[in-house]
């Protein structure tokens, strides 16, 4: 019998999610009458005449919208990691709704003249930092919907943003279809020496699939990479990177169509970008991106950008010199062909840095990777983790909780080992959000989940070291979530931080994972229990910044290119090309052949949430590496970067205020300064003789 919208145990939201007893069948019923509470709730609040205040209209759409983001919430997390038909199509069937309700929410007129007379009114004043900053963000969001354009420009705008989401979509799509269409039969096994086994495997099977004999690939990545990093017939590297090279563009390359062209689109997608920037008051597009994030003005990252560009290029050039010489001497390329990078690149990496990962994954046995990690976050925060028991949607799930002086600070399940209806990947996600109750602190729950190999034979599961990074990564951001003390569900935890700065909690706890004293602790060999040695943790480290020169100017030139791409560039006058050349002369060391058409296949800007943006994945990994660098500073003239007076004001700085308040000011409370590159080139490898 289906449980009733009033028994549900979705809607038990005291505690602990259900595990034990939530079912597919009871996801419409349980979030049809959460929504409808809200709904009556918003209907209720926006037409009421009382003057508004923190308690009378933001604290009951508060209260109301957390029981729907947390059952949701719920609903979401168990298609991600119970993906059965049956989950699948629960969550889908509600998907619509829920994004529609969030979608008119954010165009309610009626709820933003609420909010802006709380922001006018004598209250405001009076509440405390991180409330205040929750009706900004609550303005801003409006604001960015257009909900302040004159009602004449509201229907352009929509028009606009629904324009924008097709042209979106359609990208995607080309470059999909593009992607799709090509593929290359080898027929003589002579052809793929130096391929791996089980990528020669794949290619045939796909031949097979295809009705036709010998080896198939394509431009997907687990055919297309390994060919430019292993073949040793150029030839057939040549083949593959012209064809990928030249994806969903005008340029015929025996496979493509006129219709997968993605040149008009980017000129339109760029046009209306602009157009949307003009009508909210903005000089370009670039300015409206940066609105919620940590950056500034473009002219920032700009400035951020080129000085990175300038201290990392001489190490490019001389990772490029280092690899033509290379391919000259051993290989015999001369001239190094753009198709012959990735693979005279692995021949070096091997020839400089040889070791096996498999010898090293064999020192990484789960439970004293587990034990390192603990160990880490108990040292650096003075907290004990321990065993928990709560409902869990799998057997091998495991729940923990974090304690301090004997008190509750938050609980986390770990969901490790890879499974046929989990997505791939690894990611953090909030169970529960911590916050001020009548009765008391609610305290946070996290998810963690990974993807890795699970126990084989009856012995414990081993890890490779990129595993064990990925483990410390979402732990980062598990902390982020589980230290706040912000009582305000908006602005705690996770919540209401900029998307350019989200990153640094997780890419800090990368650090460790190359400290010697961190991983002597977690390593013991599967066979003789023998710590990992330390020749072979010295190659490992070695290999981490190999051609990190080339990989840093390479991530500099996309950025840049989107940026500029966003700000003073008038599509109807210029061709990208023609800006993406002139990036190219300024920090780039490899250049593409003219007839590269990379703009047309760069989704993360023309079909992703990137626009303007490209830019966060390094100013994050300055702002963990500079935070980082406090630790090397003050721990290890004391033995050890783990430090716990530092990682007493890391918490208190950084972990603690959540999105309570801006991003720069807490980093700066933190270093006692705005952030420097010196630590990032210098874990980089990147530091001048």
């Amino acid at each position: 019998m289906t449980n009733t919208p009033a028994t549900s145990p979705l809607l038990e939201l005291s505690g602990l999610p259900r595990f034990d007893a939530i079912e597919p069948a009871h996801v419409e019923p349980a979030v049809r009458s959460l929504l409808d509470a809200l709904r009556a709730t918003v209907d209720r609040l926006q037409d009421d005449p009382a003057v508004p205040t923190w308690a009378n209209f933001v604290e009951p759409i508060e209260n109301e919208g957390e029981r729907l983001g947390r059952a949701w919430g719920v609903a979401a997390h168990m298609h991600s990691v119970m993906d059965t038909p049956e989950w699948r199509e629960a969550y889908n069937a509600m998907l619509p709704e829920v994004t529609r309700f969030y979608a008119e929410l954010g165009q309610n007129l009626k709820l933003f003249q609420k909010y802006k007379a709380i922001k006018n009114g004598p209250e405001f004043a009076t509440l405390s930092p991180a409330r205040q900053r929750i009706i900004d963000n609550e303005l801003r969001g409006f604001r960015l919907s257009g909900a302040e354009l004159p009602d004449e420009q509201k229907p352009r705008f929509q028009a606009i943003q629904e324009e924008l989401a097709g042209l979106g979509a359609k990208f995607s799509e080309n470059l999909l279809d593009a992607t799709n269409a090509f593929s290359h039969v080898v027929t003589d096994e002579a052809e793929l020496a130096g391929l791996p086994d089980d990528v020669i495997a794949a290619a045939r099977e796909a031949a097979e699939k295809a009705g036709t004999t010998g080896w198939k690939f394509g431009l997907k990545m687990p055919s297309y990479l390994p060919v430019m990093q292993y073949a040793d017939n150029r030839a057939l590297r040549e083949t593959l990177y012209r064809a990928y090279a030249t994806r969903a563009a005008e340029i015929d390359n025996g496979y493509s169509k006129a219709e997968w062209n993605n040149g008009p689109l980017i000129k339109q997608i760029l046009a209306l970008r602009a157009e949307e920037a003009a009508l909210l008051g903005y000089k370009n597009y670039a300015e409206v991106s940066l609105v919620p994030k940590m950056a500034d003005t473009p002219e920032q990252v700009l400035g951020f950008l080129r000085e990175l560009a300038a201290k990392a290029k001489p190490f490019a050039e001389r990772d490029l010199a280092e690899l033509k010489a290379f391919a000259k001497d051993q290989l015999g390329l001369d001239p190094l062909e753009p198709w012959d990078v990735g693979y005279a690149s692995e021949k070096l990496r091997v020839a400089q840095y040889a070791f096996s990962e498999q010898e090293v994954k064999e020192y990484l046995p789960e439970p004293k990777v587990l034990d390192g990690l603990f160990g880490v976050v108990q040292k650096l925060y003075r907290v004990d983790i321990k065993p928990d028991t709560g409902p869990v949607w799998h057997p091998d799930v495991r729940f923990f909780r974090i304690e301090r002086d004997g008190q509750l600070v938050g609980q986390f399940y770990l969901d490790l080992y890879a499974r046929d209806t989990k997505k791939g990947g690894a990611w953090m996600d909030s169970a529960i959000t911590r916050r001020r109750l009548a009765s008391g602190i609610e305290t946070p729950v996290a998810y963690l989940v990974c993807n890795f190999p699970g126990p084989v034979g009856g012995k414990p599961a081993t890890f490779s070291h990129d595993d064990v990074i990925t483990l410390f990564h979402e732990s980062g951001h598990g902390l982020h979530h589980l230290l706040t003390k912000v009582d305000d569900l908006a602005v705690s935890g996770i919540h209401g931080v900029e998307w350019d700065a989200v990153e640094l909690p997780s890419q800090f706890m990368e650090n460790f994972c190359w400290e010697w004293d961190v991983v002597r602790e977690m390593t013991a060999h599967s066979e003789t229990g023998a710590p990992l040695p330390k020749e072979l943790f010295d190659k490992m480290l070695a290999a981490k910044n190999f051609q990190s020169g080339m990989q840093t100017v390479r991530q500099l030139e996309f950025s840049l290119f989107d940026l500029q791409i966003h700000m003073d560039f008038d599509p109807a006058q210029r061709d990208v090309l023609d800006l993406l050349a002139e990036v190219r002369k300024e920090v780039a060391v490899l250049v593409p052949p003219a007839w590269h058409r990379f703009p047309n296949s760069f989704s993360h800007i023309f079909a992703g949430g990137y626009a303007a943006g490209y830019y966060s994945y390094k100013w994050a990994e300055v702002l963990s590496a500079d935070a980082f660098a406090a630790f090397e500073e003050e721990g290890r003239p004391k033995g050890s970067v783990l430090d716990a007076q530092t990682g007493e004001r890391f918490w208190n700085e950084i972990l603690a205020v959540g999105g309570s308040r801006p991003a720069l000011d807490s980093f700066k409370a933190f270093r006692g300064r705005k952030p420097q590159v010196d630590a990032l080139l210098r874990h980089s490898g990147m530091v001048p003789a």
